[in-house]
């Protein structure tokens, strides 16, 4: 869902225009969170044809969605876990040729055979990163007990100091996880309601909705946001720049967990293999262990991620992929029907309705 984005993405009427912070390769358009540019996670594609792809951003999954839809082109790009089938069912992506993605063996099973990521024998996804969306807050003004549970979010005495994304799917995460859903797919009528009582409530404390984790990371070190709901590059990130600021997985209701990757766009325009050289960078060993140790985010790489060792694994959270679907809110495919219900409810609450 994920990243820090460093350059805006420009729209003009429904398209969007790719946006570049240096030299970058005309025949490949990659449509991206932004951050995601960073050239360590491509630096192979680089090194075979001298400059990054062209990059454009999109804010959010819908976002990307809705753009796809009326017209913009590229050739890949970074959906996660919840939106893969409705992209595919929309007609927006292309069967992914497994034989030539040379770590595809390697890839977590976990992630590369999650169902909803093929359709009739026909692969339409490439695991890249996973991770949570999580209880995030500065440690030197709030403590333990303050965040035992995600019902903080929604007490009184933290209005004006909680941020939460601007994203349907992490808000609904936590409203659901706050409300005693722990599967999205199997939420009732009566628990969307609950869910979004949750998260007026939670309006009522908001001080921003986030945009990205740049954004974020501003409020948290001003001091104007004391408890947040975050990916793991917030915590990540602000740690290594001595911020008191610690992110827990451990709340009472838990995390949110989801795994973001590549997809190759319907009637893309550019090369189709520098489209496979591109996934194929991202996936090398090397990039391992910047995901996890600049970034806070896992690796699709299973080889690559056993080579960082134990320690480092266990330290990062990241020892078992298939337990953490398990324990925490798992971001899998919804619904047509109960997730646009979320994205109009989610419009509402930010409106103050």
């Amino acid at each position: 869902m994920k990243g820090l984005p460093l350059i805006t993405a420009l729209a003009m009427g429904t398209a969007l225009v790719p946006v570049a912070s240096h030299a970058a390769d005309a025949e490949l358009v990659v449509f991206d969170w932004a951050g995601y540019e960073d050239p360590a996670f491509h630096q192979a594609y680089i090194d075979k044809h001298g400059a990054s792809p062209t990059f454009a951003f999109f804010g959010d999954e819908e976002e990307a969605f809705q753009k796809l839809r009326s017209g913009f082109r590229a050739d890949a790009a970074h959906p996660c876990s919840q939106s893969v089938a409705k992209w595919n069912e929309a007609g927006l992506l292309q069967p992914i040729d497994t034989g030539r993605i040379e770590a595809w063996d390697d890839l977590i099973p976990a992630f590369r055979d999650m169902e909803g990521f093929t359709k009739n024998g026909d692969t339409y996804f490439v695991p890249f990163e996973w991770g949570n969306t999580a209880l995030t807050y500065r440690t030197d003004s709030l403590n333990e007990d303050d965040v035992r549970s995600l019902q903080a979010f929604a007490d009184p005495k933290f209005e004006g100091q909680v941020s939460i994304g601007d994203n349907v799917d992490d808000a609904y995460a936590l409203a659901f996880l706050a409300t005693g859903v722990h599967d999205w797919t199997e939420a009732t009528d009566e628990d969307f309601e609950r869910a979004s009582d949750f998260l007026r409530k939670v309006h009522e404390n908001v001080r921003a909705y986030w945009s990205d984790g740049a954004n974020l990371a501003q409020l948290m070190q001003s001091g104007e946001v004391t408890l947040a709901w975050a990916w793991n590059e917030t915590a990540t990130t602000m740690q290594a720049d001595g911020q008191p600021v610690a992110m827990k997985l451990d709340t009472e209701e838990g995390s949110s967990a989801w795994v973001c990757g590549y997809v190759h766009l319907a009637d893309a325009p550019g090369s189709e293999e520098r489209f496979y050289d591109f996934v194929n960078a991202t996936l090398t060993p090397d990039v391992s262990e910047y995901l996890v140790t600049a970034w806070g985010y896992g690796h699709g790489n299973e080889k690559g991620m056993s080579a960082l060792g134990e320690e480092t694994l266990k330290e990062s959270g990241f020892t078992d992929p298939a337990a953490m679907r398990e324990e925490t809110l798992w971001q899998a495919p919804i619904g047509h029907e109960m997730r646009e219900k979320m994205i109009a409810e989610f419009e509402r609450i930010k409106a103050g309705f």
